[in-house]
């Protein structure tokens, strides 16, 4: 199998050349040679973990083989794997799914029951994630040179993490990795140059980590060629808090001295090595920041920016024409496809329009299988395909190098650290190929009806949330004609949107207190990663509900036949993106509320804190 790039540890032996050679050497061959490296991949996994559990309960007897593998092993979501999680988190030590220790567990924002699904990893998958990352800024290099000559700008953050009852911690894959080794202590690359200090990162209170970063960012704001975070959503919450707070940034700088609301040692000690008295600069940002327009705020701030670095594809394109905005059009680049399961591949042509980016799946990383989806009409039609699949469907499951061009799949995968034949939920199409290694562009998240920053709510969560609010409703005589729901992204942060239409057979006039406590239910009733991006995040607003005219439904099915729906198979949207609909719905409204309140919420899940 080809090896992966080795990191020099010392700056004097670095030779940047020389190192995205390497890389780049190294994407030839896994993708030339992807088939036999898929066929090595998994041989690899199944003899390593040859003597677990769910292997040997499903008959595998020690094969290795691809064949024996596909007519054997059964296609999984993960409820078909919860019971072996469940006895992991509860500190049962045989190899059930790994043959090494279960590390800690990685919390997904794809949710189960209400509760982040929580995915098994092993130490050394820490390497698989860096040796992704180390193949990002070589291919960027070809687009962009010079880049290793200036520093990136990226907000980055932790998030809570929890324990299980067997002590193992549970947390998202981006707080694991910073947390680690591999990052805190990485070694010397240019390309890892940030502005912000890995305390500032590590920081666990979220106003003090974004409120030093920007200072650090601004301090150093010449050096700076590239922007980003994780999200589109999350780059944009950092401009609205420099939107909100820029007199106090100001002040630092010009006085030399940090706020004293950032209290954090550790952060205050990091900040105050870059923070210097520049009464120039503080000049030259109050000028900037008090102009009416904030259009191209980061090119007159950051002048030497080339690029933005956040991921836009999915739920998160809805956020293109807003950094569009505060970037003057830079390019948007998404740089890598990754999850909680595992890291899959590369965008190799990085500076393309969002609506073209394309990963590379890296034949390293996992066993790859493809689950073929077939839509009626991609616009209107869910994408489900079915929980279980016939063992005849088990077995035709398509290889990484088999898929077809323009041909929609859901990811389907093998990984070292104990996930067989695990569907991931993701729906890719088939754009080209890098020599053998197939191209996909992101199409969706499986279900999902609504999303504002890492939440996922599909349309029987709401459904049920919906259901449960109504019970306020009763009293009334109050019922729901019908409902749709919008991902209102115009707002930082964005929130979620119901429309209501109701017949009102009851006399007694519905005060607004109680479509409060209706908002409020709806949020209790959603799924755990929603209500910490209400509650601890603050990346999610207060959920809203607009109470249309009656039959306003009524129209929105007419407007849809006059576009081509049949009125046969026509059925209410249960969530609206297309903007003349959003347009007709919030031309009817007759009365809005808003959430009074966050929800509940606190880290892990409910029945280890009842366990407490």
């Amino acid at each position: 199998m080809p090896e992966a790039p080795k990191n020099t540890p010392k700056a004097k032996e670095y030779s940047i050349v020389e190192k995205n050679k390497k890389v780049l050497q190294f994407i030839e061959d896994v993708t030339i040679t992807a088939d036999e490296v898929q066929k090595r991949v998994l041989a690899e996994i199944l003899s390593r973990n040859a003597h677990v559990e769910y292997l040997e309960r499903h008959g595998l007897s020690g094969h290795t083989d691809r064949e024996t593998f596909k007519k054997v092993m059964p296609v999984i979501t993960y409820e078909d794997i919860q019971p072996d999680i469940n006895r992991i988190s509860n500190g049962d030590k045989s190899p059930i799914l790994s043959s090494q220790p279960i590390s800690e567990f990685l919390t997904s924002s794809g949710t189960s029951g209400g509760e982040r699904k929580l995915m098994p990893t092993i130490e050394e998958e820490l390497d698989r994630r860096s040796l992704l990352y180390s193949l990002l800024m070589p291919v960027m290099n070809q687009f962009v040179p010079g880049l290793d000559k200036g520093k990136g700008m990226y907000f980055l953050f932790i998030k809570s993490e929890a324990k299980t009852p067997s002590g193992l911690v549970a947390r998202p894959v981006l707080t694991c990795y910073y947390k680690s080794s591999h990052f805190k202590d990485r070694p010397y690359d240019p390309y890892t140059n940030y502005t912000s200090p890995n305390e500032t990162i590590l920081c666990p209170d979220s106003y003090q980590s974004m409120y030093s970063q920007m200072l650090c960012g601004l301090c150093l704001n010449k050096e700076v060629l590239r922007v980003g975070a994780v999200f589109a959503s999350g780059f944009i919450r950092a401009i609205k808090f420099l939107e909100k707070h820029w007199t106090l940034l100001c002040n630092d700088i010009r006085t030399g001295v940090i706020n004293p609301q950032i209290t954090d040692p550790s952060v205050r000690e990091a900040v105050m090595k870059i923070l210097k008295q520049d009464t120039k600069l503080a000049d030259f940002i109050e000028a900037e920041c008090s102009k009416e327009s904030w259009q191209g705020i980061i090119t007159r701030l950051w002048p030497n920016t080339k690029y933005v670095d956040v991921i836009v594809t999915g739920t998160m394109s809805q956020y293109i024409p807003t950094l569009d905005f505060y970037s003057n059009g830079l390019p948007l680049v998404c740089t890598m496809y990754a999850s909680s399961e595992c890291y899959f591949g590369v965008n190799l042509n990085p500076l393309c329009k969002p609506s073209e980016v394309s990963y590379t799946l890296i034949p390293t990383m996992a066993y790859f299988e493809f689950l073929p989806v077939h839509r009626d009409n991609g616009v209107t039609t869910p994408i489900n395909t079915p929980k279980s699949l016939a063992e005849k469907e088990q077995q035709e499951l398509i290889d990484l190098v088999d898929v077809k061009i323009g041909q929609e799949y859901e990811l389907v995968i093998t990984t070292y650290a104990g996930l067989y034949r695990y569907r991931v939920g993701d729906v890719l199409r088939v754009a080209g190929f890098k020599n053998k290694a197939p191209q996909f562009n992101f199409i969706c998240r499986k279900n999902v009806v609504l999303s504002i920053d890492s939440d996922k709510t599909d349309e029987v969560e709401l459904q049920n949330a919906v259901k449960n609010a109504l019970n306020h409703l009763m009293s009334f005589d109050a019922t729901l004609t019908e409902y749709s729901s919008y991902a209102d992204t115009s707002t930082i942060p964005g929130h979620y949107v119901l429309y209501w239409e109701l017949k009102l057979n009851g006399s007694t006039p519905i005060p607004p207190s109680v479509f409060e406590d209706c908002c409020l239910t709806v949020e209790e009733s959603l799924n755990s990663v929603y209500r910490q991006g209400r509650v601890s995040d603050k990346s999610i607003g207060p959920l809203e509900i607009k109470i249309v005219e009656a039959g306003t439904f009524d129209k929105l099915m007419d407007y849809a036949i006059s576009l081509g729906a049949s009125i046969n198979q026509y059925k209410t949207p249960r969530c609206v993106k297309f903007a003349p609909i959003v347009e007709l719905l919030n031309s009817r409204i007759v009365s809005s509320y808003f959430s009074p309140k966050c929800p509940k919420w606190i880290p892990g899940h409910k029945q280890w804190n009842n366990m407490n």
